[in-house]
């Protein structure tokens, strides 16, 4: 996995509501079993034209929107199904941090898992934030630190603190997953077998 702890960056603006992962992530970009390359097709139906040509009118197609490392949402962002595509896209495309006011519940545990960070914030702190982005043409830069769950613009001095899932924080700040987790404390789990075998020996007899 990857880490993060922070990022400080252009955010791009999304306030529409229920964006789901179809929409972050077509299903017709899904098949095959290469984990890569997603990226190329974020927000694809929106992003480009039916030539495929770039669509100017895309936030993401807009400089300096278009070298975002966050993006600012709207509610429920990442419904629908549960591909884990969706966040490797994002993560692919360069986002490293989206704040939203809710998340879809899958999209945002699988968020961790891809090194993206997930932030929910109420939705005036992220209207707030979109303004001052807006008014400056994306230059008002968003700081996010995951160790200290806060998100700050200084250039208009807001200030908000989050809250993150006590094992997800710990798992995105260190860079590692379940498994790693739970090999980093195998010598508790040899103990704990060492002592179940002396009182469980059939458990562990293997089948004939």
């Amino acid at each position: 996995m990857e880490k993060f702890t922070e990022v400080s960056g252009v955010a791009a603006v999304m306030l529409q509501i229920n964006i789901d992962t179809d929409q972050i992530i077509p299903a017709r970009y899904l098949g095959g079993t290469d984990a890569k390359g997603y990226g190329a097709h974020l927000f694809a139906n929106a992003r480009f034209l039916p030539d495929g040509q770039p669509n100017p009118a895309f936030t993401l197609n807009q400089p300096p929107y278009d070298g975002a490392q966050l993006l600012l949402a709207d509610r429920n962002f990442g419904c629908g199904s549960s591909r884990e595509r969706a966040p490797k896209a994002l993560r692919e495309f360069g986002i490293r941090c989206v704040i939203a006011p809710s998340f879809g519940g899958i999209f945002f545990n699988n968020c961790f898992r891809n090194g993206l960070l997930p932030v929910v914030l109420p939705i005036e702190a992220v209207r707030q934030l979109a303004e001052h982005v807006a008014s400056s043409r994306g230059m008002a830069h968003i700081h996010v630190d995951l160790q200290q769950q806060t998100v700050t613009q200084s250039a208009s001095g807001l200030h908000f603190q989050f809250e993150a899932p006590a094992t997800l924080r710990q798992m995105l700040l260190q860079g590692v997953d379940e498994i790693d987790q739970t090999l980093a404390r195998r010598a508790d789990i040899d103990l704990w077998r060492a002592a179940d075998r002396v009182r469980r020996p059939w458990a562990y007899t293997a089948a004939a």
